[in-house]
């Protein structure tokens, strides 16, 4: 489970944050029960989150990885990977993206920026160390997937209306637990404060299941990508070679971990907060598209 402790976590700490900040300063109290003020007032702070970590994901990414763009490639290997990235971006119909290495020994690799002709792609050292070129080009192929699918920017746009009705349910929640049990009438009191702030964590809790739903749908659309960029056998190969390194750990930074081709795997609910499917699923899901 890739993205939860950051992308997810962010969304809920800005959702938690900006209602204590907004409680503080009394601001809360102005939305009063106009349903529609209440539903535009939840709307800018719900989007909020989730457009800070879309602008910023690029230089979230390489600070957090410690990547190292490629302006002028200094081995054959740094070439042949700016030329491969120029090849598949041109094929996609996208703007060619910066091009970087991390320093994992993992296989991995990942994309982000705020939108397809401003995107980063990046792979690990370790993949381009163990994998063959055509599992690295297919595994590029993947990613450049998600810059032509507009992944980064829907992701967070999902993520920024989850914010949003999650914040209005939490009000009204908040404001029934306040005038129904603390039999408050005169305007919004402590039980309003904490029963917002409660309803807020549990309701982002599960509204993220919706979120991590649609992630997993968009690595079976990349995948798809990939294997019309690449070729289905080599997208196939390529994640073959990944499920043999299942048991290498994941030294992925939390926020990117949406974003990257190898996600890790949970059984059971724990599944429903998963950023990736399994290989298993993806690998069957090529072989029915041929």
């Amino acid at each position: 489970m890739m993205r939860i402790f950051l992308f997810l976590a962010t969304n809920l700490a800005v959702l938690v944050v900006a209602s204590i900040t907004l409680k503080l300063l009394g601001v809360d109290r102005y939305t009063g029960q106009n349903y529609g003020s209440l539903l535009a007032f939840c709307a800018v702070f719900g989007f909020a989150g989730s457009l800070i970590s879309l602008f910023i994901s690029k230089w979230m990414a390489k600070m957090s990885t410690r990547t190292e763009i490629i302006t002028q490639p200094r081995t054959r290997h740094e070439q042949w990977l700016l030329q491969t990235v120029e090849q598949l971006s041109r094929e996609a119909g996208i703007r060619m993206p910066e091009v970087g290495i991390f320093p994992a020994y993992e296989a991995n690799a990942f994309a982000t920026g705020w939108n397809k002709n401003d995107a980063l792609v990046a792979v690990s050292q370790g993949l381009l160390e163990r994998f063959s070129p055509e599992e690295v080009k297919a595994v590029l192929a993947h990613e450049i997937g998600h810059v032509a699918n507009g992944d980064m920017v829907t992701l967070s746009l999902i993520q920024g209306v989850v914010n949003t009705f999650v914040m209005f349910f939490a009000r009204i929640f908040g404001s029934f637990v306040d005038r129904a049990i603390f039999k408050n009438e005169d305007g919004h009191g402590m039980g309003y404060f904490i029963a917002t702030i409660f309803a807020e964590l549990v309701l982002g809790i599960l509204a993220s299941i919706i979120v991590m739903w649609f992630s997993r749908q968009r690595e079976f659309r990349a995948d798809e990508a990939g294997a019309q960029l690449a070729g289905t056998a080599a997208m196939i190969g390529a994640l073959r070679r990944l499920q043999a390194e299942q048991g290498v750990p994941v030294d992925m930074p939390d926020s990117l971990k949406a974003f990257s081709i190898n996600g890790a795997l949970r059984n059971g609910l724990a599944g429903l907060l998963m950023t990736h499917p399994s290989l298993d699923d993806r690998i069957e899901a090529l072989r029915q598209r041929g």
